[in-house]
This record gives C-alpha cells, sequence and structure tokens, in this order.
C-alpha cells in the first residue's frame, strides 16, 4: 500500500527567498514551477508555494487556467479513489471551487484535481496522478 502524502498550498510574497529556504537552506527538492508558483518536495509531500501581494490577505492564483485557492490544503490519491470521490461529491451535489478535470494534459506532472472548501470555508484540493513518480516533476 502507497504511503498517504500531503499537498499544501502556502502563501509567500517572494519566491526567491522561499526557493532559498526551502531548497538551500532544508534541501527539498524543486518540482513544477511557473512565474507565480513553485512546488517543492518535503519528505514526500509536496508544498506548493503561490506568490501573492501579502500572504496575509490570500486569493487565488492561476493554474492551468483556474482560479485556485490560496491557502488551501490537498490530499493526493490513487486514481481509483479519486474517481470514486469525485463520484460520491458529485452525487451529494457539492459546490465545487474547481470542478474535477484533468489538468497539465500530456505533460509531466498529469494530475485530476478538484477544489471544494470544507463547511467553514476552508479550501480542499483532492488530486491523483495518472504516473505516482510524476507527482514532483518538473514541466
Amino acid at each position: 500500500m502507497i504511503r498517504p502524502r500531503f499537498h499544501l498550498a502556502i502563501a509567500v510574497t517572494d519566491l526567491e527567498s522561499t526557493r532559498a529556504f526551502y531548497g538551500g537552506i532544508l534541501g527539498c527538492r524543486e518540482g513544477r514551477s511557473a512565474e507565480r508558483w513553485v512546488d517543492f518536495d518535503l519528505h514526500g509531500h509536496q508544498l506548493s508555494f503561490h506568490c501573492l501581494d501579502s500572504a496575509v490577505d490570500a486569493g487565488t492564483n492561476s493554474v492551468d487556467g483556474d482560479a485556485v485557492p490560496i491557502p488551501h490544503f490537498g490530499l493526493i490519491l490513487d486514481l481509483d479513489q479519486w474517481g470514486a470521490l469525485r463520484d460520491r461529491l458529485l452525487a451529494a451535489k457539492v459546490d465545487f471551487v474547481v470542478e474535477p478535470r484533468i489538468r497539465f494534459v500530456g505533460l509531466p506532472g498529469e494530475q485530476a484535481t478538484m477544489f471544494l472548501r470544507d463547511p467553514s470555508g476552508n479550501a480542499l484540493e483532492f488530486k491523483a496522478f495518472r504516473e505516482d513518480s510524476q507527482i514532483f516533476e518538473a514541466q
């Protein structure tokens, strides 16, 4: 059985100092990145840092055309678990922040993803990778 891993998106105000700390000081391997976000491998867990004007006033960041809520907590499932959860959430008529979809199609890190909020308004992401080995693969 695969050990569960967490995915956590965190608001930051500067990506270079974030890279220096997580990559340089903590020794985390850098994964995918774009102009306003970067992923790091923290002992097999995925930390995703999104640059916002203020780390206090979090909002959304564009990822593959979606307005992704920041901060959010995520869980990486296998594809079967993700599909079963998606079906359960659809049947329950859950309001999605980002509808279930496949992102980065045909690229390293291709993934199924969906975002929703809990009753208190906390943003959650559930995702699954077609290839588990590509969780931290750079594009």
